[in-house]
């Protein structure tokens, strides 16, 4: 009886190539790989006036926590490191301060790091317009001196109940240390 020849390993390796594709296949077709779109995008403005001592008919916002070299109604120096401001902003549709508001963008940021102007944000916008109720909670470092930064959207309520996504924020607007304007390009990623 002749030897039996050695078993080629190329059908294995075919098999075994063939059924990592259907497997990658498989994870296409379900939508795991495909890229993800937002399920609803909105812009808003929200306008912050902060109290300097001389206007509190019109301020929106206020300094409530200082570090011990500052104070509550100025910022400090050093990128006003340890200020902490609490606000009550109107939000607009577009970026007119007199505009009808759509709701008030309500919550705090805290200025975080000595070396470069930066804060951290933990806000809600609460929507109060005939075409949108609830509210979509935000929370995230906001790097202030780059022209666009991104904060997440982290929940919301009504009609944006459990809604997750990404808020793209940038300046619109600034009159030195007392009013901004800052657009959000909201992309929500999660809608019920």
């Amino acid at each position: 009886m002749a030897p039996k020849a050695p078993k080629s390993p190329i059908p294995n390796l075919f098999f075994f190539l063939l059924l990592i594709l259907s497997a990658f296949s498989a994870a296409a077709a379900s939508g795991k790989l495909r890229s993800r779109r937002p399920c609803r995008r909105l812009v808003f403005y929200f306008h912050d006036i902060l109290y300097n001592g001389e206007n509190a008919a019109n301020a929106t916002a206020a300094i409530v926590g200082a570090p011990a070299w500052g104070n509550t109604t100025v910022l400090t120096g050093m990128n006003h490191f340890g200020d902490v401001v609490v606000f009550d902003d109107p939000i607009t549709v577009d970026n007119n301060l007199h505009g009808p508001p759509v709701g008030r963008a309500q919550g705090f940021y805290i200025y975080d790091k000595k070396e470069i102007f930066t804060a951290w944000l933990g806000f809600s916008f609460v929507f109060n317009s005939t075409e949108h109720r609830g509210s979509l909670n935000f929370a995230g470092a906001d790097p202030l001196m780059n022209k666009t930064r991104d904060v997440s959207v982290i929940g919301g309520t009504g009609d944006f109940f459990m809604a997750r996504g990404i808020a793209t924020l940038s300046t619109d607007s600034f009159e030195g240390e007392v009013y901004f304007r800052l657009r959000a390009d909201i992309k929500l990623y999660e809608c019920w």
